[in-house]
């Protein structure tokens, strides 16, 4: 399959690309979404700067299983984690109390950060190979329509990402619901 070991090959330069703190592009189940290392600083950094959004905001973190997320988060009751893990893998975003050892350049001006576990193969597979959660986060500037293809996230961001990862969305109209796991309040309806 050609078009299968294209992606293959774009996978592997988008998790070398992260292992080295660059930002890449990648199809979410809405729109393409940015992300780099959650771990790393400088590629935190000049993720928020090519989007131009402000620091104070926070950003999401996605992974291919809820294990992946445990380092970033604060101890949850057996309630509210089986409320979670009763959503994934899926479009559901929850924000949960973060660990607090996690940078303010992830979680903005809050003591909780959004996660979610994904259900797209996409994500699935570069979060595997990287072995961990990455940011993600919308591929538009700020005040711009998400991005829906890997034609718009290069308009967006010309040469200026490490990698994108082409391929379809997961159907999705609007981005993922977020929920506050803690009040169960709506924060961004699906």
């Amino acid at each position: 399959m050609p078009g299968e070991q294209i992606q293959d090959e774009q996978i592997q330069r988008a998790v070398e690309a992260l292992k080295k703190g660059g930002v890449i592009a990648y199809p979410t189940e809405a729109v393409f979404g940015l992300g780099c290392d959650p771990r790393n600083e400088v590629a935190l950094k000049r993720l928020l700067q090519l989007k131009s959004r402000d620091t104070e905001k926070g950003l999401i973190l996605i992974a291919a299983s809820y294990e992946q997320l445990k380092p970033f988060l604060s101890a949850l009751d057996k309630e509210t984690e089986s409320e979670l893990l009763a959503s994934w893998p899926g479009p559901f975003t929850w924000v949960v109390p973060a660990n607090e050892t996690v940078s303010t350049n992830l979680r903005g001006n809050h003591t909780t950060l959004a996660v979610r576990v994904s259900n797209h193969p996409l994500v699935q597979k570069i979060c595997h190979a990287f072995g961990g959660a990455i940011v993600s986060t919308s591929a538009n500037p700020e005040g711009k329509e998400p991005a829906r293809n890997a034609e718009q996230v290069k308009e967006y961001f010309n040469d200026n990402l490490d990698a994108i990862v082409e391929g379809q969305t997961g159907g999705l109209n609007k981005p993922s619901e977020i929920r506050d796991a803690i009040t169960k309040q709506v924060i961004r309806p699906a």
